[in-house]
């Protein structure tokens, strides 16, 4: 291993250590708030509990490059299946395993070496580099995270300019994909009201099953739109459905739907509830709905960023780079609104959230360069 390499493994073998399963953080983000302070950042702990958040500062100058990311993983799974103990960072011929390591510790060790990197070559920086971490972005607890402390940022006056999102982007070398943005993320909760009664008597009874079934069949068959040039279709699916059960005789007096949409820039929140109201109307039912927006589309398609990290990747890899909006939601759908230019780059995806999650030490230790070409250009 060369220095860089030594000081990635130490700080990624401290924060496998923690098992930091979400919400809980593990003290992951004391172990980054004492190197943070050791190079002079100023940092703020913005915790939400159960989520815990901080955000560290260094320089005086605009403009702004935020580092953002995560100390909390999704659990384990089957432990026996594990080949190793996954709060053990294990080292097997430069391939590190442990929870996390993709998801997203890696990218954290990799950004608090670059950090160290750039403050001892550039003490003086133009712009200023900024890390907004949080341990609520893998469960429930997401919005006591990232959108609780940019809300804060934002009443200090603190405005960044760009965000590079440290999630795992790349598919089969590291930074051959970066994300340039997400779809939106719209859910909705149905419940239909029939009346309960005997199969045997249906003209006494009301079926919620057979009501809304063609209302359905017209939702799952609706074309949303075309997408664009980043951007598929929109998708809709449904995730879950509940009726009756009591017994086979009983026809249901309820019905629960939920179903999920993932849309691209071609539609709002807005716009897709109330396409599936008027389908509804159309049927002649009116069902209480419950809508949760887990997140707006994004998109940061051109602009210095992406300049800087397209640049970046060719001179440090000698590879193209592939620009893309495919996968789930990331923390960049709370940042992009606030006027940030936000890209996504990390580790290769392949093995996160799985049993013997993986990541290369040389791809940590090209990521690092990554993040520190990439600061070079936009902020020194």
């Amino acid at each position: 291993m060369n220095t860089q390499q030594d000081d990635i493994y130490t700080i990624l073998n401290q924060l496998v250590a923690r098992e930091s399963v979400t919400p809980t953080d593990a003290n992951c983000q004391e172990v980054m708030i004492h190197f943070l302070e050791q190079l002079g950042f100023r940092c703020q702990r913005f915790d939400n509990p159960p989520v815990a958040n901080f955000y560290a500062e260094f320089g005086t100058g605009d403009p702004l490059l935020i580092f953002a990311g995560h100390t909390d993983v999704v659990p384990v799974g089957e432990i026996t299946k594990w080949n190793t103990n996954p709060f053990t960072l294990h080292n097997n011929h430069g391939i590190l395993y442990g929870r996390g390591v993709a998801d997203m510790k890696g990218s954290l060790a990799c950004m608090l070496v670059a950090a160290k990197r750039l403050v001892t070559d550039y003490p003086t920086l133009v712009g200023r580099i900024g890390l907004l971490i949080t341990s609520g972005e893998e469960g429930n607890e997401f919005q006591l995270g990232t959108p609780y402390v940019m809300a804060q940022l934002h009443a200090q006056g603190i405005h960044p300019h760009y965000c590079v999102v440290g999630e795992p982007s790349s598919t089969a070398r590291v930074g051959d994909v970066i994300k340039i943005g997400r779809r939106g993320s719209l859910i909705g909760q149905l419940t239909l009201h029939g009346k309960q009664g005997h199969v045997a008597y249906p003209h006494l009874a009301n079926n919620p099953i057979h009501t809304i079934s063609p209302a359905l069949d017209e939702l799952i068959h609706t074309l949303w739109d075309q997408g664009n040039a980043h951007f598929p279709p929109t998708s809709f699916q449904i995730t879950h459905v509940h009726a009756g059960g009591q017994a086979y005789n009983i026809i249901p007096g309820e019905m629960t739907v939920h179903f999920n949409f993932r849309y691209s820039t071609e539609h709002t929140d807005a716009s897709l509830k109330q396409m599936v109201i008027a389908c509804f109307e159309r049927h002649g039912i009116s069902p209480d709905i419950h809508w949760t927006l887990s997140g707006e589309p994004f998109l940061t398609a051109q602009g210095r960023l992406v300049e800087a990290c397209v640049q970046a990747i060719e001179e440090c890899t000698n590879q193209s780079v592939e620009l893309s909006t495919t996968g789930g939601t990331s923390d960049g759908r709370f940042i992009a609104p606030y006027g940030v230019e936000v890209i996504e780059l990390g580790p290769v995806n392949a093995t996160i959230h799985q049993v013997n999650e993986c990541v290369s030490l040389a791809d940590l230790d090209t990521l690092t360069n990554l993040y520190y070409q990439i600061c070079e250009q936009l902020i020194t």
